[in-house]
């Protein structure tokens, strides 16, 4: 699962969403200033999690990643993100103060976060780019290796709160199938009761000789 992603020029962080708390985006600072402005995609392992990152004129996707969660999935989301960041900015980003694209693209990044991590489709989108791109031969390193003496930061990820986010998710789930089983149940009794009706005209117009009840009029008095 992706827990957390951002938009960098260098260490100038212009957009970045998390799902949990923790200590990641200090991390990821340190990170990113070890990261040249060259082409590149790599990965690195922290603990039980994985930052990967793709950096493209410039400006550096990275996300960080359980460490079980499909890297394929990470790649194809941070290509996501770089293709609606770029379409969406261009060369703005080049010089833009930190955070300016926050507001407008931190959503777009929670959006596509939850996509990836709940889509099955998602997947599927992964491996077709993964026959472009192959992220299997992309390297991976410990980040310790890439750490000065004195940087080392313990990685603290609150897990409470994506408990908490799985469970409400679970919640509203079951909260909809309870609401569309309602509805359905409400249908069909509607659905029974109209058949009712109508069964009971046809039945009552056949015993009157008709539509138009002539056997079971009351004759008018002259």
């Amino acid at each position: 699962m992706i827990v957390y992603a951002v938009v960098a020029r260098r260490t100038a962080v212009l957009a970045e969403f998390t799902m949990t708390s923790g200590n990641f985006p200090s991390v990821t600072r340190v990170l990113l200033s070890k990261i040249t402005d060259k082409d590149s995609k790599m990965s690195y392992v922290y603990d039980q999690h994985v930052f990967h990152y793709v950096t493209c004129e410039g400006i550096t996707y990275l996300c960080m990643a359980d460490q079980g969660s499909k890297r394929r999935v990470a790649f194809a989301f941070l290509e996501d993100a770089r293709r609606r960041f770029g379409a969406a900015y261009g060369r703005a980003a080049r010089d833009a103060p930190a955070f300016t694209m926050n507001a407008d693209f931190g959503p777009v990044l929670q959006r596509q976060m939850h996509f990836y991590n709940s889509d099955p489709s998602s997947d599927e989108l992964a491996k077709v780019k993964t026959q472009l791109d192959d992220v299997r031969h992309v390297m991976v390193e410990n980040v310790e290796k890439v750490l000065e003496r004195g940087e080392k930061i313990e990685l603290l990820v609150d897990k409470t709160d994506r408990l908490t986010q799985q469970a409400f998710k679970f919640e509203n789930t079951s909260k909809q199938l309870r609401s569309a089983l309602f509805w359905r149940k409400v249908r069909m009794y509607a659905l029974f009761a109209a058949a009712l009706a109508s069964a009971a005209l046809v039945i009552s117009a056949i015993a009157c000789g008709g539509p138009h009840y002539p056997k079971c009029r009351i004759p008018s008095e002259k």
